[in-house]
């Protein structure tokens, strides 16, 4: 996805000049990359309106850098920013000035796709083991999300990274065994020997007659069960 944000070359820097920024309804930010260090004022709408975007940190940006010494036309990334816990604002944005023939590296957010996995229907948890994975290509490339079919996944089954249809011009940088997203027992499961929602141990208790009256016996039960 692809934004344009005018940006305005500043001089003062420091917590001073950051602060008067603020309370003047701009927000500071810093462009960094290609050898250079700009230190930026940013109206607050349009940078928002970027974080709030599905992209995100992977939207290309267009600037318009007013006051730039050199080419007012830069592509960039959202690298980090900073927001007012209480009041929700941009504090602080910090800005990767990229070459759109140059490959970059960014983690790209993983997105879930299929609708409700069988295992989930069938009482499972659905689990992100990782949200985001880090892949390499040109700027031109990036995906603003990796797509991730989690429908047919039953109860202890998961997609691994090896497992995801590769991207063109998108080449993926984490372990090709990592999983990404597995459906996993529930904590608590319905007992076919108990008319409620049980622990595991619980059930094996009632199946094999004998009690649980304490978390020493539930686990010495717990343990027992797993190697049946």
């Amino acid at each position: 996805m692809k934004f344009d944000l005018a940006v305005t070359v500043r001089e003062k820097s420091g917590k001073g000049a950051a602060r008067q920024l603020r309370r003047n309804g701009k927000v500071p930010g810093v462009l960094y990359g290609q050898g250079e260090c700009l230190l930026l004022t940013i109206e607050p709408e349009p940078l928002t309106k970027i974080l709030k975007s599905q992209a995100g940190s992977t939207a290309l940006i267009t600037l318009t850098v007013n006051g730039a010494k050199a080419s007012p036309k830069r592509t960039a990334l959202l690298r980090d920013f900073q927001v007012d816990p209480v009041e929700g604002h941009v504090l602080h944005a910090d800005l990767f000035e990229i070459s759109m023939d140059k490959p970059i590296r960014v983690k790209v957010p993983v997105h879930v796709i299929g609708g409700t996995p069988a295992g989930v229907k069938e009482g499972g948890i659905l689990h992100y083991n990782t949200r985001e994975l880090h892949v390499e290509c040109l700027p031109g490339a990036l995906p603003d999300h990796i797509e991730v079919d989690a429908s047919p996944l039953v109860i202890g089954q998961g997609v691994h990274l090896k497992e995801i249809a590769k991207l063109q011009g998108v080449r993926y940088l984490d372990d090709p065994d990592q999983m990404v997203v597995s459906v996993a027992v529930p904590m608590l499961s319905p007992c076919p020997f108990f008319s409620s929602t049980v622990t595991p141990a619980g059930c094996f208790a009632v199946a094999f007659g004998c009690a649980a009256p304490n978390a020493k016996k539930e686990a010495a039960i717990t343990s027992a069960a797993n190697e049946i």
